[in-house]
């Protein structure tokens, strides 16, 4: 029993410490600016229901996991997010990632793709293949899962504006390897409003947009039961500068709007929620991130039970997808990304993750080489099978620091999600701006303190030396955008064109009918219709989103 209080402790103790920080200005915090102190104790637990929310895992409010033996069981999915040039590069990475160990699949998509346009459109000049791979058609999707078995991986995909087009594709893909869709296993991110808050690869205006993604969750609920239908995304709104506590804030919000969108639809709530998933990043603040995750959880248990009146557990748990902090990783002094990325690796897995992408050191450069992938994977094999994190569940749970920050990213987030359901929930304030500002003002916070050498990046604003050769960077050669313009125009003439123009025709009538239109996406993706044709048909009933502007 602690023999005296902390004010006491601090008064007898740490008087004079105290009075020369106070007199240089110095305070300690988190990334997100929440104040730290110099030590915690059980009084800084005051308010916290330990009967409720530090009970066992696997059971309600789950803040110590969403399984009762987590990693004990099975490591986490190991899914190396991978994407470039055509097809055949990608399908040759993926059988290499594959064959060092990776358990799951992760798709890139290129821009044009992210954006609906072909590979031969104007716009896609210059970006085919660069940042992902390029999918224009069914004949893309065949090469790029050549040789891998569908019912035998699990296949997350990055796509959003065009998701129902890709997944459309996918499911045709399957069909054609003799899978049914009720044996696909896998996730389409699908998260459309973080396109307007962090991102910017948004095609329509927000309210059709919101009708496609609640189209998947129907169609997928009666045909691919298996398919996590959408990946509510953190992570890109912490890549554009977020606070941790905003980045649960914001993304639990979206959460919240596509659960009423669908409801609003006619579905049922324990009928598509088990199937959502999020999608978070893994920062630089080691016990912040660790409990970001376990306040993310626990709040979302209490979104879905006590607003929307889920009662299968199921639609409580907060499954989650976590990649490592892209924005940390420096051009300068690359190799201490792998420190760093090992570091975030280990917050993600402590705080909870079901699957883990591990940044490449060389991605401040380019996509990520051939050795920086494999060092990516290691360092997730050596966390789970050497380290022993996972022989035990919650390890910090209890911590009187960890707890601490817990409840305060907890009630910060939902402070947030408060603000934002008066300004008439997400989408109503994403087009008053107030999510891209706040973040905006962060980001600029974060910034400035890096420049001012008040944020210390190792080998940037302190330790630094001059910049090294980095060997073997992959690099996209010109060629691969006059190959893949050369496929889909081989595309366009080897199909049944009148085939293609009925099943266009219908997806167009469909968009404007108000049915489901993932029927009428398959039928276009069987026919070979091109991703450009499919998109340009929808422009046709929905128009497009310009940007908002943000003051």
């Amino acid at each position: 029993m602690m023999s005296k209080t902390k004010q006491e402790w601090r008064e007898t103790t740490l008087a004079s410490t105290l009075k020369r920080a106070a007199e240089r200005e110095e305070k300690f915090e988190t990334s997100s600016g929440l104040e730290i102190d110099t030590v915690y104790t059980p009084e800084d637990l005051v308010g916290l229901d330990h009967a409720r929310d530090l009970n066992y895992p696997g059971e309600y409010p789950f803040t110590r996991g969403v399984q009762p033996n987590m990693y004990r069981g099975r490591i986490w999915t190991i899914r190396q997010y991978a994407g470039f040039g055509t097809a055949e590069e990608t399908n040759q990475r993926y059988r290499y990632l594959l064959e060092q160990g990776q358990t799951g699949l992760s798709v890139a998509f290129d821009l044009p793709t992210q954006i609906g346009y072909d590979s031969d459109h104007p716009l896609a000049r210059g970006e085919v293949g660069k940042v992902g791979v390029a999918i224009d058609s069914l004949r893309d999707m065949e090469i790029l899962f050549q040789d891998i078995p569908l019912d035998k991986v699990s296949t997350s995909m990055t796509i959003n504006a065009t998701a129902p087009a890709l997944l459309a594709m996918y499911i045709a893909l399957g069909k054609k390897q003799g899978v049914e869709p009720a044996e696909l296993n896998g996730t389409t991110q699908n998260d459309i409003l973080k396109e307007y808050i962090a991102r910017g690869t948004y095609i329509f205006p927000p309210h059709p947009s919101m009708r496609l993604t609640t189209d998947i969750f129907a169609y997928c609920a009666e045909q691919v039961p298996r398919w996590n239908t959408i990946s509510v995304s953190g992570y890109h709104i912490r890549e554009a500068g977020s606070t941790a506590a905003q980045e649960i804030g914001f993304t639990l919000a979206n959460g919240i709007a596509y659960v009423q969108a669908a409801i609003d639809a006619g579905l049922a709530v324990d009928r598509f929620a088990p199937r959502l998933s999020f999608f978070f990043n893994s920062h630089v603040n080691f016990f912040e991130e660790i409990a970001k995750f376990r306040a993310a959880r626990r709040l979302w248990a209490k979104i879905m039970r006590e607003r929307f009146g889920a009662t299968d557990s199921r639609s409580w748990t907060l499954r989650f997808h976590t990649q490592t902090a892209g924005c940390s990783l420096t051009a300068q002094q690359p190799h201490n990304n792998i420190v760093r990325t090992a570091l975030q690796a280990l917050a993600a897995t402590l705080g909870g993750t079901q699957s883990l992408h591990t940044n490449s050191f060389d991605e401040a450069y380019a996509p990520p080489s051939e050795e920086a992938v494999t060092i990516a994977v290691r360092t997730q094999q050596i966390l789970g099978y050497e380290s022993g994190i996972a022989d035990v569940v919650d390890p910090f749970g209890g911590s009187y620091y960890i707890e601490h920050l817990t409840n305060s990213l907890e009630q910060e987030a939902a402070e947030y999600i408060s603000r934002i359901d008066g300004l008439g929930g997400a989408v109503a304030a994403i087009e008053q701006g107030y999510q891209q500002r706040e973040i905006q003002d962060s980001s600029y916070r974060w910034q400035k303190a890096i420049e001012n050498s008040k944020r210390t990046v190792v080998g940037v604003n302190k330790f630094v030396s001059p910049y090294p050769r980095i060997k073997g960077l992959l690099r996209v050669k010109p060629e691969v955008e006059r190959r893949q313009k050369e496929r889909t125009a081989e595309v366009r003439k080897e199909r049944d064109n009148d085939h293609v123009s009925r099943a266009l025709k219908r997806l167009r009538d469909v968009a404007r009918s108000g049915d489901n239109t993932m029927p009428a996406f398959l039928e276009c993706a069987e026919a070979y219709a091109t991703l450009g044709e499919i998109c340009d048909t929808l422009r046709q009933v929905f128009a497009t989103q310009k940007e908002f502007l943000v003051f």
